[in-house]
């Protein structure tokens, strides 16, 4: 029986494909798929042809190794149930419920090294959120928060938000969000955030009120903080997608501040005002992205001492609140253009097989 495969064919155009599912190689698992999570960031690019298609789609993984030249598939986050084992493959494998970095596809094939075993006790449905809190962690490790720090998201996507929720459990002295929908905001303060505002508030001077205690109360000694407390950010993300917003995050970061940039903004360019304050602000841009560790961090931190982290971490994150639709793979096509036309309804879309 042939499988259902997820095809990108053009700009805004996506197709359901049958295709065939051979039978597994010596080192190779077959998967018959429960559930895929649909990327509002990568994907969205892919189909609104926002993409280079010369670039590779992903050279760290054996699944997504082509590039953006249509037709091709792309997703990252399946979950199902191994159905049949390669020769060489410990039959122990079978029945299992794992996760693959594969596209989406009702059933296919993959390299017993390249999924992970989903963990008793996490669902299908949790487990697809996977990906993105790996990338979540990436970043939370991108950024150091360092204790009483002020950091600002931009963006609350499924990313922004499980970096929200990784975010509140650091000793930050304020949290803020921001973001342009009104359903995102209120889970982004069920997340962890101190304030999350519309784009046209001022999060700068957000992050500059108290949010409770005074930092630093008098002392014993009756020294007192005679200082102003410095305006702005320490820390600043910017997960929107929007390259609008990353102008929008280097100006609400403080002198000595870090802006780390998550978004993929594909071919569209982001238009930067750097100013006299920019020039002599010593704020760095960091780029992060879940494809590689930091350099700085490669003699302690492994993808799979990462992975293992995700995996921990998502079992504290309550995944089910970003659930917004569920759409089976056969209506593949709609679960895009909902994503594309209803941001404000939509938060992470389910296929389901």
């Amino acid at each position: 029986m042939p499988a259902q495969s997820v095809y990108f064919t053009g700009p805004r155009e996506v197709e359901v494909r049958e295709t065939a599912v051979p039978d597994p190689g010596p080192d190779e698992l077959k998967v018959a798929a429960t559930v895929s999570a649909i990327s509002s960031g990568t994907e969205l690019l892919l189909y609104r042809g926002e993409m280079n298609p010369e670039i590779a789609a992903d050279e760290t993984l054996e699944a997504l190794s082509g590039s953006f030249s249509y037709p091709f598939p792309y997703g990252y986050a399946v979950v199902g149930t191994v159905t049949a084992v390669g020769a060489d493959v410990d039959p122990a494998w079978r029945d299992e419920t794992v996760l693959a970095f594969h596209p989406h596809a009702s059933e296919f094939v993959v390299g017993v090294d390249e999924v992970s075993v989903v963990p008793s006790g996490v669902s299908p449905a949790e487990a697809a959120f996977l990906p993105n809190v790996e990338t979540a962690v990436n970043l939370v490790l991108d950024g150091e928060p360092r204790i009483g720090e002020r950091a600002i998201v931009f963006g609350q996507g499924v990313v922004g938000l499980l970096t929200t929720a990784l975010l509140a459990e650091t000793p930050l002295s304020s949290l803020v969000t921001v973001d342009y929908y009104e359903k995102r905001r209120r889970l982004s303060k069920a997340f962890g955030a101190d304030r999350c505002l519309d784009p046209d508030d001022d999060p700068a001077a957000a992050v500059s009120e108290p949010s409770g205690p005074p930092e630093r109360p008098e002392s014993p000694s009756g020294r007192t903080e005679r200082e102003a407390p410095p305006r702005r950010a320490d820390l600043t993300y910017e997960l929107s997608g929007n390259p609008a917003a990353l102008d929008a995050a280097v100006d609400a970061t403080g002198y000595g501040g870090r802006v780390v940039v998550g978004s993929w903004y594909g071919t569209r360019t982001a238009e930067l005002s750097l100013d006299g304050r920019f020039h002599r602000s010593r704020i760095r841009l960091i780029s992060s992205q879940v494809s590689t560790i930091a350099p700085a961090r490669r003699g302690r931190w492994t993808v799979a001492r990462r992975l293992a982290t995700a995996w921990r971490r998502l079992e504290d994150v309550a995944t089910d609140r970003l659930v917004t639709h569920r759409v089976p793979v056969t209506d593949a096509p709609e679960a895009y253009e909902l994503l594309d036309d209803r941001p404000d309804e939509t938060v992470q879309v389910l296929l389901t097989y």
